[in-house]
């Protein structure tokens, strides 16, 4: 088995902690909509497309232009960002400890390019990403494999010698699909157990070794109830 040839970082949710700017950026144009974002809402809001979520809500809204939707959340998400997103516990030490080892490391997100230079050029500006990829620069983005299948590409990487990590269920679903390894550090929704997938209760538990061990197929969790519980609902305050 080849080594570890590079580390596909997830943005919204994994790194930054953006869940609930993302959360309270839906629930506002879902209220304009006639809509009050509940938890039902979230397996179509979180860790999905800026157009996956605008044609939910149009959906379940019965009214709106999906397009004009997609603006107005990523206009709105924008300026929640700009404003600051925190880093997750355990990010930095991680990000310290693989730039030490020499592993590269990229960016793959499902948020538009807009937002990733954002969150890239303020939270994130001190981090060597090799690159970062957004919703912009594959013609599909996630639950599809096209952005991990392109960032393997980038390292010039076979995507089996790469490791993803990812907090939702449709980034897991598409680092899987790309052949990615899939280390899974939950946030806001439960993410499915699978046999290549590896799980983490914080990247505070993450080390370099044990995103190798990714690459040698999952470690299920084992303790389902000690992990996140799904929050959004219009009562409460959830983490995008």
């Amino acid at each position: 088995m080849s080594g570890l040839a590079a580390v596909l970082f997830d943005m919204d949710g994994t790194l930054v902690d953006t869940e609930v700017l993302w959360w309270r950026t839906t629930e506002r144009i879902a209220e304009g909509l006639g809509h009050e974002l509940t938890g039902a809402d979230a397996p179509e809001v979180v860790g999905r497309a800026v157009e996956d979520t605008a044609a939910h809500l149009v959906r379940v809204s019965g009214g709106g232009d999906p397009s004009e939707v997609a603006q107005a959340l990523t206009a709105d998400f924008f300026r929640r960002v700009e404003a600051g997103a925190p880093m997750r516990p355990g990010a930095q030490r991680l990000l310290t400890a693989l730039e030490a080892e020499g592993v590269p490391f990229a960016l793959v997100s499902a948020s538009p390019r807009l937002v990733v230079d954002s969150v890239v050029g303020g939270s994130l500006a001190h981090v060597p990403f090799a690159f970062t990829l957004s919703a912009d620069d594959t013609d599909r983005t996630k639950p599809h494999p096209d952005p991990y299948r392109a960032a393997a590409g980038r390292f010039g990487a076979a995507v089996r010698d790469c490791v993803a990590v990812e907090d939702s269920p449709d980034g897991a679903a598409s680092a899987e699909a790309a052949g990615c390894g899939v280390l899974v550090v939950p946030s806001l929704l439960e993410v499915p157990a699978s046999p290549v997938r590896t799980f983490a209760r914080s990247l505070e538990d993450v080390t370099p070794e044990m995103l190798r061990g990714c690459l040698g197929g999952g470690v299920p969790r084992q303790d389902r109830q000690e992990l996140p519980e799904p929050r959004p609902s219009s009562s409460t305050t959830p983490s995008t």
